[in-house]
């Protein structure tokens, strides 16, 4: 059989048990009495840039509640609860007023002065989302949240201390991003805007930087694309499957590698399954659409060496349960940029150029 073929994001039987997940989904939220309304309804946290502030290993109580009360007005945005969501906004401006000083105790001292500016710039976005939501304007409500989020997220980051853990040494000879990295994917239809995630997928997300700084993906087509499952690249031209080391002449393979919440460092090559977590949601979870994913073959965890995809399914259609993909595969960024690209892309498109926007500087080329 063919390795370029089988060397894919999901196996024929994942993809062919996440479609009928889906029909399952669709069923019962189109066929059941109104009365079963309590069904699950896929209610987890799907924004990307949400999903990388959590996963940033730093703790500070009071910045990551003013975070989790501004993104919790979800709910009553949707549902129009205007008296609601000024009542949440200014309790967040009250939140922010009461630990300021506190919040401020927590960074480095050189580092203070930059969270000082940033805390000062949120409590300005919280007036103008009170504002907002006073004068019940939600495009206005979305571009302030949006900015105070950004800002809060800005300083949280600056909280985050030396890398977090040591990566075993059966991998020194691998490259690693010990932080983060913006990568532009320039495709045949636009421009996508990712972020990697060193901090949970230090060797994946090590992988896919370097080969984007030696142009491994610089022209190469989508070799696999289906309508709300995945859309995949990365196998180069002529026999091999993956990325050859010019030096060895062996494909560099990767590990499986997944972060679990209270876990001091990554699994490598062991799903879910294999370690009786079956109820365990990753740090990066497969719950955007534009999830970066890391391929691997049907037959082994551990032999993903440069073909990635790009997770298409629609995170709201998969209740608690049913998302196949966690536990199985390794995420290591989100889309977080060129969502309407993203729409556009099929099999007949590729990829024009990749480049490293940001945090080059945390790459190394091995331990």
């Amino acid at each position: 059989m063919d390795r370029r073929r089988r060397r894919i994001g999901f196996t024929t039987t994942l993809a062919a048990r996440l479609g009928a997940a889906l029909t399952l989904v669709l069923t019962l939220l189109l066929a059941v009495p109104a009365a079963w309304a309590y069904l699950p309804q896929g209610n987890a946290v799907s924004d990307p840039t949400a999903l990388l502030r959590n996963a940033l290993p730093m703790e500070q109580g009071d910045l990551q509640g003013l975070q989790h009360r501004l993104e919790d007005t979800s709910d009553d945005l949707r549902a129009k609860r205007w008296s609601s969501l000024t009542g949440s906004v200014r309790r967040a401006e009250s939140q922010l007023g009461g630990s300021r000083e506190r919040i401020l105790a927590s960074f480095d001292p050189a580092d203070r002065p930059t969270a000082e500016a940033l805390l000062a710039d949120t409590a300005v976005h919280l007036q103008e989302l009170a504002a907002a939501g006073e004068a019940q304007d939600r495009d206005r409500f979305l571009a302030a949240r949006r900015e105070a989020l950004a800002d809060i997220g800005q300083a949280e980051a600056l909280l985050v201390g030396p890398f977090p853990f040591t990566i075993p040494a059966e991998f020194d000879g691998l490259p690693r991003l010990l932080g983060r990295a913006t990568v532009r994917l320039t495709t045949t239809k636009g421009d996508l805007t990712t972020v990697v995630d060193g901090y949970n997928a230090p060797l994946t997300a090590g992988a896919f930087v370097d080969l984007v700084q030696r142009g491994f993906y610089d022209g190469l087509p989508f070799n696999r694309a289906e309508d709300f499952y995945v859309l995949q690249t990365g196998d180069p031209a002529g026999p091999a499957t993956g990325y050859v080391d010019p030096i060895s002449k062996q494909e560099r393979t990767v590990p499986l590698e997944i972060m679990v919440p209270g876990q001091e460092a990554p699994f490598y090559n062991q799903t879910f399954e294999d370690l009786g977590m079956f109820k365990a949601e990753p740090v990066l979870p497969f719950a955007s659409k534009g999830t970066l994913g890391w391929a691997h073959s049907d037959e082994a965890l551990g032999d993903g060496s440069s073909q990635f995809f790009l997770f298409l399914f629609e995170p709201e259609l998969t209740p608690a349960g049913l998302n196949l993909i966690d536990g199985r595969y390794a995420a290591f960024g989100y889309v977080v940029d060129g969502f309407d690209v993203l729409e556009e892309l099929t099999a007949d498109d590729g990829i024009v150029k990749a480049t490293v926007v940001e945090g080059a500087d945390n790459l190394r080329p091995h331990a």
